[in-house]
């Protein structure tokens, strides 16, 4: 059973025992009122804690106000609610989830604002389209993303479309070392021959297949680069220095996958589509180009 059924369960048992200790009471031993309005105060009490997180002890008064037979009594019930409507378990689990997302939405906003220095402006990135566009779109990518690779159409189409749109490219590898490795050659490449970035990238994620660094740098040499300059520029502290950055920007950010965009007021995660992209691209406008 997972933690989060685990914790919707004993919240709703909480949440029974604070509603049944009349009914159980009742049953079990017909106790007089002050005792019946204790029991439920404290089964309240622990409900309230479990939500807080916060378990009774089993010497706690909360616990201690139920005899073993009320126990077992309110634990049957709610056994038998439970299994007559499990979809108070989904609803719960369900909502727990949009909570979360919308805390994640708040928090990603959050770090957008205080970091947006590195992710919009860093020295370590490349921007394409218009440098000096009205509105910022970040990607986040891997070479080896599929997704990535059918997205590439776009964001050229978004860069026809729109002159004023400048967009960021961080290499951000995460499926694997072939990844690492081309991603190594391609930070090389905006170091060493910065105008021909662009060409490289386009050509890398058309190629079909697995990348690793001895495709990227065949693609790098098919384009007219020095293969030999690369290889003594991958090693350099400034390659490694760029992917920990990204690293770091998108673990913020809580991106796991690619590609994954932010605008100045939010991150769009998975190849949202050409139309997704624009709206989200509209929304941010008038923030600048380096974020609110």
């Amino acid at each position: 059973m997972s933690s989060r059924v685990s914790i919707v369960i004993i919240v709703a048992a909480a949440l029974a025992v604070g509603g049944l200790g009349y009914i159980v009471g009742v049953k079990t031993g017909s106790p007089g009122e002050t005792e019946i309005s204790a029991t439920v105060e404290q089964s309240q009490l622990a409900s309230s804690e479990i939500i807080a997180g916060e378990l009774p002890s089993p010497s706690s008064d909360a616990t201690a106000a139920l005899d073993e037979r009320q126990i077992a009594a309110v634990q049957q019930i709610i056994r038998d609610h439970l299994i007559a409507n499990p979809e108070i378990i989904r609803e719960a689990i369900d909502e727990l989830q949009r909570k979360e997302q919308e805390e994640e939405l708040v928090a990603q906003t959050e770090v957008i604002s205080a970091d947006k220095e590195r992710i919009f402006a860093s020295s370590r990135q490349v921007v394409i389209g218009n440098p000096q566009g009205d509105v910022t779109l970040v990607e986040f990518f891997d070479y080896n993303c599929g997704y990535c690779k059918r997205a590439l159409a776009d964001m050229n189409r978004l860069i026809e479309d729109d002159k004023n749109l400048r967009i960021v490219l961080k290499e951000f590898p995460v499926l694997g070392d072939g990844s690492v490795e081309a991603a190594n050659v391609a930070i090389a490449v905006n170091i060493i021959a910065p105008d021909k970035y662009l060409e490289f990238h386009l050509a890398l994620l058309s190629v079909p297949g697995r990348i690793d660094g001895h495709r990227a740098l065949a693609v790098a040499e098919e384009i007219g680069l020095d293969v030999a300059e690369l290889e003594k520029t991958i090693p350099l502290p400034e390659v490694q220095a760029t992917i920990s950055e990204v690293y770091e920007i998108a673990e913020s950010l809580s991106l796991t996958g690619t590609p994954s965009y932010v605008t100045a007021k939010e991150v769009v995660v998975g190849a949202v589509g050409y139309d997704t992209l624009k709206a989200r691209i509209e929304a941010a406008r008038g923030c600048g180009p380096q974020g609110c």
